[in-house]
């Protein structure tokens, strides 16, 4: 068994409440009880000697604005050798109230992303799509709004990034052969622990190749 990771290198999981998942943000060393919890869990167990650092900095509610706005401290200052990003739900979500269009989305996410390169050229790279499930057909209006957003995440995946996580067609795919909607997401958004779960085994795809 391999992993792209090696000794003593940190792990960054970047993103609004679905990486937060509840995390304790007094504690810089909570990884909330999301995926990001599951992939540091059974991380260290496939690969014991490697001592690997796992950092959660998603907050909740956080568009792509904010992870630009909070970038010295969250990004910079941990400085990640793996980071991921996963981020356009609430760019989305909000629109109604404080519309991110397709073009600021753009914008703002390639120039998180050239900071990055810029200022840890060493560190790789993994974009994870925005999604939306079929829970609350109501919701699937925001379709209109997502849609084009993962468009850009794909396309800016193919400029900046090393690897990419295809979350909407994952999703997809798991509600046609296995799961229901419900099971995936109550409310379309926020992931069930099978939810989570399905994230953190494409994620250690990823880095335990």
């Amino acid at each position: 068994m391999k992993t792209i990771l090696r000794k003593n290198q940190t792990v960054l999981f970047q993103g609004d409440s679905i990486t937060d998942c509840e995390r304790v943000k007094d504690d810089k060393t909570s990884l909330g009880v999301g995926y990001a919890h599951i992939v540091a869990s059974i991380f260290p167990l496939m690969f014991p000697s490697l001592d690997i650092r796992f950092v959660n900095r998603g907050i909740n509610g956080n568009r792509v604005i904010d992870l630009l706005n909070r970038y010295e401290e969250d990004f910079r200052e941990i400085q990640p050798d793996f980071l991921s990003v996963l981020i356009g739900i609430n760019d989305t979500w909000h629109d109604s109230q404080n519309p991110t269009g397709a073009k600021a989305y753009e914008e703002d996410y390639s120039l998180l992303l050239e900071k990055i390169k810029k200022d840890m050229p060493d560190c790789k790279i993994m974009i994870m799509e925005p999604f939306l499930i079929n829970s609350f057909p109501d919701y699937m209006i925001l379709r209109d709004g997502l849609d084009p957003k993962i468009q850009i995440a794909r396309k800016l995946a193919m400029k900046y990034a090393d690897y990419y996580l295809p979350l909407d067609g994952i999703f997809a795919k798991a509600a046609a052969e296995e799961f229901s909607y419900i099971e995936l997401a109550a409310d379309g958004v926020h992931p069930t622990a099978a939810g989570h779960s399905i994230i953190a085994g494409e994620y250690l795809k990823v880095i335990g190749r």
